[in-house]
């Protein structure tokens, strides 16, 4: 009787046991599990810049000159034309008042050949005209009287040659008058020393004005490298300044994403100073080659408006949208498998087993992937950080949140 009993203790336990190994044998592998979601799709590529102006200018003087004032400091907003920085200018004060001098003398003199020397010349070409005719009238009585035999060949030969005389004072005073007026010799002479005074007064004028040195534009001065009493040299950088009229993001992605980029493209950007004010952006500028050493290319975007916190070679983090689908099937990308062939395929948990299923993909997200086919929405996929096999039966650890995607941008599509 008591072995009986003892025998039907064992078999009971035995029987316990089995029940539990078939119960946890029919639980299946716990496994970690992610859903497939649906919605809107965004692909993009993500990278780095920093803000730059698309006008950059640096105040040089032209020549070596001390430094008397510097009128403006870091962050100061100028005006177009303001003057920035003041040269000592003297010596370039001097030489322009006596440029200025030399005008003045230019232009009395002009006017004195106009008020004075023309009156003058015309005043002696009558007169010499009215002995030329006086000569004129005693030639001809002269000529008279000698044939009538009351002046000798003497006299005739006397009076001949005071009619030239006379003749040559007009033709004197005829050449002066023409050269006093307008046009003439001595008036192109003092036209031209008026003008090489004035180029002189001019060339003075602008040493000097080189040496208030002056914003080109609107802008901003975000460098002051110089200080009172410093000396300025041709090509020694002494104020940097950035306008507003236009801000951009500098940057770069790598080669292989080349094929999503495209000029136009919307994208949205962050400052790593301001990251919960995020702002937008268009792409406005490819770069016609690839950087061979960096394996790079070059972007530009534009942003427009900017925001007031934007400061010139701010960091940046910058998210290019390249295509979106506004209701796609989505997919962690951490639950993709390859095979040896390269085949992109899934385990998909059904009726308790690990099915191996090949998926289409679409457009690559931050993080997510679009299914184009091959499961359907809110099934379960079971990540590839467990040990399931096909066909094992699994059971779910955890199944992760559904992973959603940014937000649709309005007028972009795939």
């Amino acid at each position: 009787m008591t072995f009986k009993r003892s025998y039907f203790f064992w078999f009971a336990a035995a029987l316990a046991v089995a029940l539990t190994l078939a119960a946890w044998w029919q639980r299946g592998l716990p496994v970690e599990m992610v859903q497939v979601t649906q919605g809107p799709m965004v692909q993009s590529v993500v990278t780095n810049g920093r803000i730059a102006s698309v006008a950059r200018t640096v105040i040089m003087s032209q020549s070596t000159a001390r430094i008397e004032r510097v009128l403006v400091r870091e962050g100061d907003t100028v005006q177009a034309d303001q003057v920035l920085v003041q040269l000592r200018d003297d010596e370039a004060s001097a030489n322009l008042k006596a440029a200025q001098a030399a005008v003045a003398e230019a232009q009395a003199s002009q006017r004195q050949l106009a008020a004075v020397q023309l009156p003058v010349a015309e005043q002696q070409l009558a007169q010499a005209s009215a002995a030329a005719m006086l000569a004129e009238q005693e030639l001809t009585r002269t000529q008279e009287l000698l044939q009538q035999g009351f002046v000798s060949p003497a006299r005739l030969d006397e009076v001949q040659r005071q009619v030239q005389s006379a003749r040559a004072a007009v033709l004197a005073a005829s050449a002066q008058v023409r050269g006093n007026q307008s046009g003439g010799a001595e008036a192109a002479v003092a036209q031209a020393r008026l003008a090489q005074a004035m180029a002189n007064a001019a060339a003075a004028e602008t040493r000097l004005d080189n040496l208030r040195l002056r914003a080109p534009a609107a802008a901003t001065v975000i460098q002051r490298a110089v200080d009172p009493g410093d000396t300025a040299q041709p090509g020694k950088v002494l104020l940097t300044l950035v306008s507003g009229a236009e801000t951009r993001i500098e940057t770069s992605v790598d080669e292989k994403n080349l094929q999503f980029i495209r000029l136009g493209q919307r994208a949205r950007a962050s400052a790593d100073a301001y990251p919960d004010q995020p702002f937008d952006a268009t792409l406005t500028t490819i770069a016609p080659a690839v950087d061979a050493l960096r394996g790079t290319v070059d972007l530009k975007l534009r942003v427009d408006p900017a925001p007031a916190f934007l400061r010139p070679d701010m960091t940046v983090s910058v998210e290019i949208i390249t295509a979106q689908v506004a209701n796609a099937l989505m997919l962690s990308t951490d639950a993709l498998r390859r095979d040896a062939k390269g085949q992109t395929y899934v385990l998909v948990a059904r009726d308790g087993r690990a099915q191996r299923t090949e998926v289409t993909l679409g457009l690559q997200g931050v993080g997510t992937t679009q299914i184009v086919s091959g499961v359907a929405a809110g099934e379960q996929v079971i990540l590839p950080t467990t040990s399931a096999v096909e066909g094992e039966r699994v059971r779910a650890r955890n199944v992760d949140k559904p992973r959603g995607n940014a937000p649709m941008v309005p007028g972009l599509t795939q």
